[in-house]
């Protein structure tokens, strides 16, 4: 009985030790100039949350936004943004075995300052968002990791009440609904949640919505977005509002059920909030604030879809802009663009709470953050 319990402790010794060693965080930044490192991969020891560098990449423009394949395989970045007259997508393929990230090809965004990109599940489409020129993009994925050219692309330009911030259209996300047979698109400059079908199957996968668009609060200008696991409810953070909308969500439709602030009730002014993640077992949601309080709100989910603040957390520097839950709800791991660090914080399981944890990593003008496991 001894010898059988010390095996089962040694098992799990082992099992844990491999896992922790096979987990890989992708960072992307704005390195303004191709000599210098653009993207970063770090491998996470997810038992004591330390970072370790293993590969970084050179010889692309501000890869600001990552997203990693569902097999893990590929990487896909905005690159060229915040640069006039350009924008476009790459894509990289990533070893784990040999810790190498390799440039693939790269096709233009279609409309300047690619913001964002999201992946089917099915691994063979790519969407991306142009926030600068407000319009969004589609593109075919091969087998290889290849992107393809785009093979549909939509653009706005009506804005909103806030002359500064709202003179045109600027989307800002692209997010598949739960079943991936929609596609949501909110839109800063005119206070939409812009959405069209999604059709895996055909070369156009685009098309008309029932319901085109979710109207937002004006001058709110809606930034991210997110699903609940249980595919019933949807959050999108308000960035100049500093605020979320709660909606109930069915068949491509979203209804709002709240709206709720992203910050403290000392701030009064000057909101800019950034990123919005749901826990994996949908308890918790964690939004990011820049600005003045560069934190996250931590809030519990209510049976009902509503939220309940919980708490913040300092992200120990400035411009939280991305962060990003892993897939075991262990950790959340924070990029501080203005101060270029990258955080990570374990959470309690129980409470929704985050405490520091492991070794602090600088990255300049770090602006992303993404996480995958891979098996042996």
């Amino acid at each position: 009985m001894v010898k059988i319990i010390a095996t089962f402790f040694f098992i799990l010794f082992v099992s844990f030790n491999c896992y922790s060693q096979n987990s890989y965080v992708f960072v992307g930044s704005y390195n303004s100039d191709k000599n210098k490192e653009g993207i970063y991969v770090f491998q996470l020891d997810t038992l004591t949350g330390n970072l370790k560098k293993i590969t970084t990449v050179k010889n692309i423009l501000n890869p600001s936004y990552l997203t990693v394949s569902p097999n893990g395989k590929y990487v896909f970045a905005c690159t060229e943004t915040r640069t006039p007259n350009a924008g476009s997508v790459s894509s990289f393929e990533f070893k784990p075995k040999n810790k190498m990230l390799t440039f693939i090809n790269s096709q233009k965004s279609g409309g300047e300052n690619p913001v964002y990109l999201s992946v089917h599940k099915n691994g063979k489409w790519l969407v991306n968002a142009n926030y600068t020129q407000g319009s969004v993009s589609v593109y075919p994925i091969t087998a290889a990791g290849k992107i393809n050219p785009i093979v549909q692309n939509f653009s706005y330009s009506e804005g909103s009440i806030n002359k500064e911030r709202q003179e045109r259209s600027h989307v800002h996300s692209a997010v598949f609904s739960p079943n991936y047979d929609f596609i949501f698109l909110p839109d800063l400059g005119a206070d939409k949640i812009r959405s069209y079908r999604f059709d895996s199957a055909k070369e156009q996968p685009l098309s008309e919505n029932q319901y085109p668009f979710t109207q937002a609060t004006l001058g709110s200008g809606p930034r991210h977005f997110t699903f609940h696991p249980d595919g019933k409810f949807a959050y999108c953070v308000e960035e100049i509002s500093g605020t979320i909308s709660v909606y109930a969500y069915g068949n491509g439709k979203l209804d709002p059920i709240q709206r709720i602030n992203t910050h403290t009730d000392a701030l009064k002014e000057g909101f800019s909030s950034g990123d919005i993640h749901i826990s994996p077992d949908g308890r918790f949601l964690y939004a990011s604030n820049r600005g003045e309080e560069n934190n996250i709100a931590i809030f519990s989910i209510e049976s009902n879809g509503t939220l309940k603040t919980v708490g913040y957390q300092s992200t120990f520097g400035k411009t939280p802009r991305i962060f990003t839950i892993d897939s075991t709800g262990k950790f959340l791991i924070a990029a501080n663009q203005t101060s270029g660090n990258v955080v990570v914080f374990k959470r309690n399981l129980v409470t929704g709470l985050l405490k520091k944890s492991g070794t602090e990593i600088n990255v300049e003008n770090a602006s992303c953050v993404q996480i995958k496991h891979y098996r042996n």
